[in-house]
């Protein structure tokens, strides 16, 4: 067992026995009925200083055009979150299932989209090969976790969203060649995350 693996495992462990603090929501959800089952993979590289994958989704998809996101999707029919969320990161990124060890799943997001999504938290090695899936990854990245589970790197900021404002929370984190914004349900994953995992402590 890896001394990252134990690390991520404790923190996860001991975030998830008790209350978290104020979770964040999306407003909207309050008028939807019925949302759809997604899982998305929170990928920890074994590093010295650990990093997560994220990426680009293509600026030509339906949803979500060229947002930043988290390996995932819909949960299939006869599925688990983990089972899925496994599926789509190898379907996106090429990661092989047989290559994750899994910490477990943390807490579920409801989008205003209809989406219920379940985040997967788990370790990978350091130095795979990745290979993005062009229909869905425009680009990947890897940003440090000290930095986007760092809750002084989550701002808040309001958008326009019909006739009303929407709050998101927004992480801007540059490689030195350019800035990544995460923000939107992948902001909001990440925060709600942040406190239980309390990467800081």
């Amino acid at each position: 067992m890896s001394a990252l693996f134990e690390h991520v495992t404790r923190r996860f462990e001991n975030g998830h026995a008790k209350a978290p603090a104020t979770l964040w929501t999306d407003p909207r959800v309050q008028a939807i009925e019925t949302f759809k089952p997604a899982a998305v993979l929170i990928a920890i590289t074994e590093r010295e200083r650990p990093g997560m994958l994220l990426l680009h989704r293509p600026s030509t998809m339906r949803a979500h055009p060229g947002q930043i996101a988290l390996p995932g999707g819909r949960v299939d029919p006869g599925e688990t979150a983990v089972e899925a969320a496994l599926r789509e990161a190898n379907e996106e990124l090429g990661i092989p299932p047989g290559q994750v060890r899994v910490v477990g799943v943390s807490d579920r997001y409801r989008t205003g989209s209809g989406y219920d999504i379940t985040p997967v938290v788990a370790v990978i090695p350091p130095d795979l090969k990745i290979r993005p899936n062009p229909a869905e990854v425009a680009q990947w990245f890897e940003a440090p976790v000290d930095f986007v589970l760092d809750p002084a790197n989550q701002l808040t900021r309001t958008i326009d969203h019909g006739d009303h404002q929407h709050h998101v929370v927004e992480i801007t984190w540059s490689d030195g060649r350019q800035d990544h914004v995460i923000w939107g349900v992948t902001g909001a994953i990440l925060r709600n995350l942040s406190h239980r995992l309390d990467w800081r402590g």
